[in-house]
């Protein structure tokens, strides 16, 4: 049983840390309806930024705050100078955009600080703990305090201020709120400069985990069963998906993995997300599209 709690609690802990990402996700999608496959790079360049400001001689904070301002001058940049001109377009469009707008953040960040692998440390020791019989990782408490953090302020800023208000307005009816005077575009900047920040933060958890390289955007692929899940337009949903994809993985590999190969972990979330999509597309905060004829 003790060895049982340590692999869902662990698997939970990642789950975590998998919601925080997918979050950035819904944030876009919620407001604009777009999905921003160049989440991935964001977080990318966030910890290649942090990491190579550091090793320049910056202090943490001082190189956290020129990270943080350089990703909302890019949050900036992508809504402004790309999306806010495709209003309107159909999905794949938009789709195709951030796409691309994946490869050229990609780039520029190998422009400025090159290729190579950088280890990231927090100052977070990743040593075992014990509680009642149960071995946890400090590093990944640490990581999933933070992520926890992070969730419930977003919850309290999109529930609780005349922020959040409107952006729940913009994604009920745009056209609505247009109509009683919000901004669409001061929304839609709002927005991706919490992204932005978000992915900062998961860069940092994610590259101090993983290291700083260029495979950590590939994390923004782990995200896509927990959205699935979850639902495409809802916080609670991304907590929840993130929950039951980590749980999953870790309790299939140790579980089932012996039984038919190893690896099982890797694919495992995808299968769920399939079975998902056949039962409840919508997933399960989602809200469903309801056609009358």
């Amino acid at each position: 049983m003790d060895f049982f709690l340590e692999v869902l609690i662990g698997g939970l802990l990642a789950g975590v840390m998998y919601s925080m990402v997918a979050i950035g996700f819904v944030l876009i999608f919620k407001a604009s309806g777009v999905f921003n496959f160049a989440q991935g790079s964001m977080v990318l360049f966030a910890a290649l930024t942090f990491v190579s400001l550091l090793e320049r001689g910056f202090a943490f904070w001082s190189a956290f705050a020129a990270t943080l301002a350089s990703m909302l001058v890019l949050a900036w940049a992508i809504e402004r100078g790309v999306l806010r001109h495709l209003v309107n377009r159909p999905p794949i469009t938009l789709f195709m955009a951030t796409l691309g707008v994946s490869f050229i953040i990609e780039g520029l960040a190998q422009l400025l600080w090159g290729a190579q692998v950088h280890g990231l440390e927090l100052g977070i020791k990743d040593e075992p703990l014990e509680f009642g019989g149960v071995l946890l990782s400090s590093f990944d408490l640490f990581a999933a305090g933070t992520a926890a953090a992070l969730v419930l302020a977003l919850s309290l800023l999109f529930s609780r201020t005349r922020i959040g208000l409107s952006l729940r307005a913009v994604a009920d009816d745009p056209l609505a709120a247009l109509s009683v005077g919000i901004r669409l575009q001061r929304i839609w900047g709002v927005v991706w400069a919490v992204a932005g920040f978000v992915s900062l933060v998961a860069g940092l958890l994610w590259g101090a985990r993983l290291g700083v390289q260029f495979s950590l955007s590939l994390v923004v692929l782990k995200a896509l069963p927990v959205l699935i899940i979850g639902g495409f337009s809802s916080i609670g949903g991304a907590i929840v998906g993130g929950l039951i994809v980590g749980a999953s993985e870790k309790l299939a590999e140790v579980y089932v993995g012996p039984l038919i190969g190893d690896g099982l972990e890797n694919w495992f979330p995808y299968v769920l997300a399939l079975l998902f999509l056949l039962v409840r597309p919508a997933g399960l905060f989602g809200e469903r599209a309801i056609e009358r004829v």
